[in-house]
């Protein structure tokens, strides 16, 4: 756990960051030692390469005067020109003793060997040694040879008398002495390589046995002398120097300087530096760890506030006494627990009371029904609805409808006694619940407060009436559960809008009503997708020519439960609850293909459609209509929507567009109820209608005596004088249509003629020819 803790990683890091701080110190500290060790070997190499080859100078300068001297000596030219060997070899054996040569010779003009004090020099060595000296005849000259196992430092000069007759040599082996010498001027190592064709090289070397062999071997391996050398245990850094060079044969130099010994200069350093890191990850761990827990501790402190807020806890707030950041989220967090705290407690109160009217609202209500039911105590509830509130919001606008509310919840907050509550439902709806009261009190309650309402509110400078109708429910009597007791009593609310009194007591059996509409609603949207919805063809009599080649379409649903449901049932439901253009859609294409079906049987008939005020309004139908009529290729004069003309009057303007783009796809149009709207004839004259259809109100009884002939006669011709045909529906008596016939009406729909039929049955119908009716069809 604490290696996953705030405080381990804050440690974790600082000191990760450390090690990655020191650790780039040490490696550029380390880089800059060696680069040093580089240059300070370097140096040391050239300082070495130059007292090398001074130290070569001063031996060949001692060797050049005692050649010189030796070459102008009289009694060494008498012996030289008379051939005493004896002489010769003494002269040549006292002059080497006296500076310490190794070596001296005398040499024929040819190059062949006369005298010597090397007694071991060879064939081959007199050979590479004739070959230097043949090119120079004059002065003194100085060149490096390897000789038998050894490397000389020669110089030789020739002997006149006076002209030419010999050269004499003088020369010193440079040995390991001469390296080992060099060695103490320099502290560095020298190694002598004498390279001759045929022959092992010669090594003259001041490196530890192990270092040259490794040499030797590297040098084998690469050809030629490397810059740097070593193994494992021991570096080399080298400079190489070329001495001496000839016909099958060569003498290099190579200066070594010890990277170690080198590096051992800087070793302090590098001990100091890490002494220094050591300490300071020391005291970093430990600063690390303090500022970790610094950190760490106010965090859970925090930490352990927010676990608190998040029970529910908000009475304990966070001491924590900084003044730094983790001070101010302290307080930060703090002000947030006080401001989450009152924001809880205004939701709590929010969600059990309305916002506008400050009153308890259903939730709370429902509790406290709960409460007295399962107390045991009498409760009645009092359910009101406002039945004009729509018309107070478009009178007084939506603020004055707001303002009617308030008011109307002040009233009824007035009349309650103690221990009863109010509450808004929702919208217009409020609620009473009056404690040990029964259904008859409640009457008693409910009409004094009916009374009180009819009082007009003052709503800015106007006076609303209210038009209250009120529901009462009781328990026990009306049920036992609050959501039983809520329905029901509105149930009552809704019934009482069609008394006189506006009081109801909920009456046992309306629930049954109750949830067929609901069961009716629910069902509704999926009944054309189920195959439950039919059309019913209801003929129309031509009149004039005595024959039927007109149907209205009417709209009809087979509920698998509830058996066949009459129009007069779920239409209005579908216009209340948005329905009603699914089914407006069905209608229409369900008339196009049976159209269709019927046209290529060489059926014609014309099929008028009822239209919805909700598609009235609807910019898209014609569009939609006419892909209809592509799809089902129906000529679109056997199609007449009829439309209604309150459905007109919500919205004209939108209305008449919609019906000119019907009229556009040549669609017939007709004034359903006419006579039963608020149309006026300037209203009708703007309509692209090609007939009204009269509603069977005027028909039903119609009689020449009657006012509703002279209101029938009075629109067939008014009709006519603006050129529209006239349908009459509800044509039951033979009466109605003799009456109608003497009118000049044109088509008359109804019982008399025929009830509604099935598609086949309407087409058998048909086949039949018409006889027209004598008496009254029940």
């Amino acid at each position: 756990m604490l290696r996953n803790s705030f405080q381990a990683r804050i440690g974790g890091v600082l000191i990760l960051l450390l090690l990655v701080v020191i650790g780039a110190l040490y490696v550029a500290v380390k880089a800059a030692t060696d680069a040093a060790v580089r240059a300070q070997a370097q140096e040391q190499l050239n300082v070495g390469s130059r007292v090398f080859e001074q130290l070569l100078a001063l031996r060949s300068d001692q060797l050049r005067q005692a050649a010189r001297v030796l070459a102008a000596d009289f009694g060494f030219k008498d012996a030289v020109v008379s051939g005493d060997t004896p002489t010769i070899r003494s002269a040549l054996a006292n002059q080497g003793a006296r500076i310490n040569a190794d070596a001296v010779f005398l040499l024929g003009l040819d190059g062949s060997l006369q005298v010597s004090t090397d007694p071991g020099i060879d064939a081959e060595a007199l050979a590479r040694l004739g070959a230097q000296l043949l090119p120079r005849r004059d002065g003194a000259h100085l060149f490096l040879l390897p000789i038998g196992r050894q490397i000389y430092l020669l110089v030789d000069a020739t002997v006149s008398a006076p002209l030419p007759i010999a050269r004499v040599l003088v020369g010193f082996a440079v040995d390991r002495e001469f390296a080992l010498q060099l060695r103490e001027l320099t502290h560095l190592e020298l190694s002598l390589v004498a390279s001759r064709d045929g022959a092992a090289p010669t090594w003259i070397s001041t490196l530890p046995t192990r270092a040259q062999a490794l040499l030797e071997a590297q040098m084998q391996a690469a050809g030629a002398m490397p810059q740097r050398f070593g193994d494992g245990i021991e570096h080399y850094f080298g400079q190489h120097l070329q001495l001496a060079s000839g016909p099958g044969y060569r003498v290099e130099a190579l200066l070594h300087k010890s990277l170690g010994e080198a590096e051992a200069a800087f070793a302090p350093l590098d001990r100091r530096i890490l002494l220094i890191s050591l300490g300071a990850m020391l005291a970093s761990l430990i600063g690390a760890l303090l500022l970790a827990r610094s950190v760490s501790r106010p965090v859970r402190a925090l930490a352990a506030a927010a676990q608190r807020i998040g029970r529910g806890d908000y009475q304990q707030a966070v001491a924590l006494a900084r003044s730094d950041e983790l001070g101010l989220l302290a307080l930060a967090v703090n002000d947030m627990q006080r401001g989450i705290a009152e924001r809880e407690r205004q939701l709590a109160h929010n969600a059990l009371h309305d916002a506008l009217t400050g009153l308890p609202n259903r939730t709370l209500a429902l509790e406290r029904l709960g409460s007295a039911i399962t107390a045991g105590r009498p409760i009645a509830l009092l359910y009101l609805g406002v039945g004009n509130f729509a018309a107070i919001n478009e009178s007084c606008g939506q603020g004055g409808g707001d303002l009617a509310l308030q008011q109307l919840a002040r009233r009824l907050q007035a009349t309650l006694r103690p221990g009863d509550s109010l509450a808004r439902l929702l919208g217009d709806e409020f609620l009473l619940l009056l404690q040990e009261c029964d259904g008859g009190s409640a009457v008693a309650s409910a009409d004094r407060l009916h009374q009180l309402l009819l009082k007009p509110l003052r709503i800015g400078t106007l006076d609303v009436a209210l038009e209250c109708r009120i529901g009462i429910a009781a328990y026990p009597a009306d049920g036992d559960t609050p959501d039983d007791l809520l329905r029901r009593a509105r149930i009552a609310m809704q019934d009482a809008a069609r008394h006189p009194g506006r009081l109801q007591l909920y009456q046992q059996g309306r629930d049954a009503a109750q949830q067929r509409q609901v069961q009716l609603i629910r069902d509704l949207r999926h009944a054309a997708a189920q195959g439950q919805l039919l059309l019913h063809y209801q003929p129309k009599l031509d009149i004039r020519e005595g024959r039927v080649r007109q149907a209205e379409a009417l709209l009809r649903w087979q509920h698998p439960q509830l058996g066949m449901v009459s129009p007069g049932e779920f239409i209005p439901l579908a216009e209340r609850t948005g329905s009603i253009q699914l089914l407006t859609a069905w209608v229409i294409e369900e008339v196009m293909r049976q159209l269709q079906e019927w046209d290529g049987r060489g059926v014609w008939v014309q099929v008028s459609l009822n239209i919805s005020t909700e598609d009235l309004l609807d910019a898209g139908l014609p569009a939609r209509v006419g892909a209809l009529l592509a799809r089902y290729r129906v000529a679109p004069e056997q199609l007449i929507f009829e439309i209604t003309e309150s459905g007109v009057m919500l919205d004209p303007e939108r209305a008449l567009q919609v019906l000119h783009g019907l009229r556009d796809y040549r669609i017939g149009l007709s004034v359903d109820d006419f006579g039963t709207g608020y149309s006026s004839l300037a209203q009708l004259k703007r309509m692209p209608v090609q007939e009204l259809k009269i509603d069977q109100s005027f028909i039903r009884e119609l009689d020449d005596h009657r006012e509703d002939s002279v209101i029938v006669r009075s629109t067939i011709e008014m009709s006519h004088s603006l050129g529209l045909k006239v349908v009459a529906e509800g044509v039951e008596l033979a009466s109605s249509l003799n009456l109608l016939q003497r009118w000049h009406c044109d088509t008359a729909q109804g019982y008399l003629i025929s009830r509604p039929l099935a598609a086949e049955a309407f087409e058998a119908w048909l086949a039949q020819p018409y006889r027209p009716p004598l008496a009254k069809v029940h």
